[in-house]
């Protein structure tokens, strides 16, 4: 039984509308494989086993009887401890908002009406605010790659659960790389949406019962294949049609392999690892044509930097605003004298940015939207970086005291997690993430498609056509596993 785990999400489905396996067996044997691996991996941190059961023999029955049902029917999964779910509210790894009374989130609901059994909650960052998944509440999640190293953030309880087969669909969001990076470091596929695509409503951050569509902020599919994220992003969806595409056709697209900006750094094995992959989409015949950034990088970062403050202030404890109050004066000069657009000072003047500020950074976004359209009539997709190193060791110093190492020895800060992601982030774009090979050392290295505004479906197509014809999700080995 625990073989049919090894199934993508779309394969497990297929054994249950063949009868080969019931929604309870299934069920049973994903809490099963959480409760081996649960231990070293703390992955899923809040399950409710009961309820699940009672939906999933409830589905078995109505199979029994040739009822029509969802395209997700007695699907076992979990979702991303930010979005409430009836019986586990939203805790974004904070005590005092687990114990509420909460609704379905908006995208929860929607993949219940299709069918799906959400057993269990994946661990988070408090308030989703970290490329590492750590909090007080239920402690530290690992890589099933590296125990010794974070699954990324925020999503990356999901992504670790995923990638050790625990779960084979997830619903995660992502402001800063969240749904991204985690796919990145686990090996497995994340798909960002177009800004407004999928409902928010439900996702903590902002404050439970806020109805506000945050800007930057998405909702979207995680997964072990491509053709799993065009499922489950066409039930988040709603049926849209941007999400419901078939495989594009490799040997036919145009692809633009962007690798080089001096602002953003990049791990030479990172680099190697996506060259490689790059050659071998050009020896399936797609065009691969390396390209500069398709936009001014440090207008792109300066925009995002602020946008991004001015979303996540609300989150900040009043003290700590205050504080960013005062540095105003000196952050304004250190700009002035060329400070980075992720300084310190940056940091500071978006966080405390005033309404004319933000209008003027949305200008900027405005501008560079524009100015990117015409990279996508030459290629369908943009091929670039997610992170600038893979899945580092956990480090759960205060943010500042932080940095990452690459392989050459050299120290970079922090903060350049953001500068890959922003581009898709920033200008509202969709983004799939896929793996694309590993590092000497085995770590998995994943690659974004970067698409135009709307064209979700055309990314995801592209990477149902890679996975299928070059190869996608590989699963840690078993002394990974065992160690985790």
């Amino acid at each position: 039984m625990a073989d049919i785990l090894d199934l993508d999400a779309t394969g497990q489905l297929a054994a249950l509308a063949q009868k080969r396996v019931s929604a309870t067996e299934l069920l049973k044997a994903a809490l099963a494989r959480h409760d081996q691996l649960h231990a070293g991996l703390n992955a899923v941190v809040m399950a409710d086993p009961e309820r699940a059961l009672e939906r999933a023999r409830a589905i078995d029955d109505l199979r029994l009887k040739g009822e029509t049902q969802g395209p997700l029917a007695g699907l076992p999964m979990t979702v991303k401890d930010t979005f409430d779910v009836v019986g586990m509210a939203a805790s974004s790894g904070l005590e005092m908002l687990r114990r509420r009374q909460a609704e379905d989130a908006t995208s929860v609901a929607h993949a219940k009406a299709a069918g799906a059994v959400i057993w269990g909650k994946t661990n988070t960052p408090v308030m989703a605010g970290d490329w590492q998944t750590f909090n007080a509440l239920y402690g530290v999640t690992n890589n099933p790659w590296d125990p010794s190293r974070t699954p990324g953030g925020s999503s990356g309880g999901a992504a670790a659960a995923l990638a050790a087969q625990v779960t084979s669909l997830e619903i995660g969001s992502d402001i800063g790389g969240s749904l991204r990076v985690p796919a990145n470091f686990c090996g497995v596929f994340s798909h960002k949406p177009t800004w407004g695509l999928v409902p928010q409503h439900g996702h903590v951050p902002p404050k439970p019962g806020s109805w506000a569509e945050r800007d930057l902020n998405v909702v979207g599919p995680m997964a072990r294949s491509a053709r799993d994220l065009r499922l489950l992003l066409s039930v988040l969806a709603s049926g849209s049609v941007a999400a419901k595409a078939a495989p594009a056709e490799l040997k036919s697209a145009r692809i633009g392999l962007w690798l080089d900006e001096p602002s953003f750094p990049l791990d030479p094995e990172v680099r190697a690892v996506l060259e490689r992959f790059a050659g071998e989409l050009a020896a399936q015949g797609a065009e691969v044509t390396p390209i500069p950034c398709p936009v001014d990088a440090r207008a792109l970062l300066g925009a995002y930097q602020l946008l991004l403050g001015a979303v996540l202030s609300e989150d900040l404890p009043p003290a700590m605003l205050r504080r960013m109050e005062l540095m105003r004066p000196f952050a304004r000069m250190a700009m002035k004298r060329g400070a980075h657009p992720l300084s310190t000072s940056a940091m500071a003047l978006a966080y405390t940015a005033t309404h004319r500020e933000w209008m003027e950074a949305d200008a900027v976004r405005c501008r560079l939207r524009h100015d990117i359209e015409g990279s996508f009539e030459r290629v369908d997709a943009i091929l670039a970086p997610i992170a600038p190193v893979a899945a580092f060791p956990h480090d759960h110093r205060p943010f500042e005291k932080r940095s990452l190492r690459l392989t050459t020895g050299a120290a970079i800060p922090y903060t350049s997690m953001l500068c890959w992601i922003s581009l898709a982030t920033a200008l509202h774009l969709p983004a799939t993430a896929i793996p694309t090979g590993r590092t000497p050392s085995g770590l998995p290295v994943g690659g974004q498609l970067i698409g135009p505004r709307g064209g979700d479906s055309r990314t995801i197509a592209l990477a149902q056509a890679i996975d299928e014809a070059v190869g996608g999700f590989r699963a840690p080995p078993p002394p990974a596993l065992a160690a985790a």
